[in-house]
């Protein structure tokens, strides 16, 4: 009996070494991706298309600046444009607290560095992002795109917002650095393509991260595009985003491209003033503002490709009070 005690601890004592070495691997080693040497030219043209990319199509300001959410659709601060901004925290049902780093400070970083960030998902130092930041969708896009990105960063007026370390819970804290990965640049800018198009510039706007419901941290496939993805609101209450599948009751399936096309465009600025919003009154967490900005032929591409899409049944309730 003693001897087979002491066989007992000794295999999981060995087990326990190993769990230790594992995890001990994972954290120190991993992820394994050095920075590409890498030095983009500001053209003039870069810095435009950057500009049109992070403020627009990709919404990097959506997050990386601060919102006024006392204000329909959470118009962000101009003068908080790069300097961080959005929270995520156990409030929101996330495990553990991060906030959008300020990006307007990017002197020390190489061009290699930045990409690898955006592309791949780790920082100057080697440590892994959290994917909120959607580098593993950004890694689908044209180089060429990133560059322009860079570009613009690199015009940045840099602010003074030093944004505390993010704490993950764990085991969370261990698995982020398994998640980071390269980008295999896979998908094309085509615009004779229409569904092609479409494609890219729905992934450009991450719009599967927000329209595709989670289940412990992991997107639900059947679900994809079908909406209901909780965001709680600093307001209060819940409000949760639609179903963009060609679904005829639930989703876009009786839609035209005119509707889909007027309904971004009734934010552009020129028409739209965002009001104030009281507690516990419906607000949007989608960043309609910048979206707003995209030409006419994008959003019809966007919708065009949507269309193709397998339509899923899911009625999504888009706003609960406290």
């Amino acid at each position: 009996m003693k001897k087979l005690l002491k066989i007992t601890l000794s295999v999981i004592v060995a087990l326990l070494l190993l769990i230790m070495a594992i995890i001990g691997y994972i954290k120190f080693f991993l992820p394994s991706i050095d920075p590409p040497e890498l030095k983009v030219e500001l053209t003039p043209d870069r810095i435009e298309r950057g500009d049109y990319l992070a403020n627009s199509l990709m919404g990097c300001m959506d997050c990386h600046a601060q919102r006024d959410w006392s204000k329909f659709t959470g118009p962000t601060f101009m003068n908080t444009r790069g300097g961080g901004g959005v929270k995520w925290s156990p409030e929101m049902g996330f495990p553990g607290e991060l906030i959008a780093p300020n990006i307007t400070n990017l002197k020390d970083w190489s061009d290699g560095e930045i990409y690898r960030a955006i592309t791949c998902g780790v920082s100057k130092d080697g440590t892994p992002l959290f994917p909120i930041m959607p580098y593993l969708t950004y890694g689908q896009l044209e180089k060429e795109d990133i560059y322009s990105v860079i570009a613009y960063l690199r015009t940045l007026e840099p602010q003074e917002n030093e944004v505390p370390e993010r704490a993950l819970d764990f085991p969370l804290n261990i698995i982020v650095h398994t998640m980071p990965t390269e980008g295999g640049h896979q998908l094309k800018l085509n615009p004779d393509n229409e569904v092609e198009y479409g494609k890219y510039l729905l992934t450009a706007a991450a719009c599967y991260d927000c329209h595709t419901q989670q289940d412990q941290g992991q997107y639900l496939e059947e679900m994809a595009y079908a909406g209901g993805m909780e965001f709680p609101l600093e307001t209060g209450g819940v409000v949760r985003s639609a179903n963009i599948t060609p679904d005829p009751e639930t989703g876009l399936g009786k839609w035209t491209k005119e509707q889909f096309i007027e309904k971004f465009k009734s934010y552009a600025d020129s028409g739209f003033v965002a009001y104030e919003v009281k507690e516990n009154e419906y607000n949007t967490f989608m960043p309609w503002t910048y979206y707003a900005n995209l030409q006419e032929n994008e959003l019809g591409a966007i919708f065009t490709y949507l269309q193709t899409l397998s339509p899923v049944k899911n009625k999504v309730e888009k706003f609960t009070a406290n």
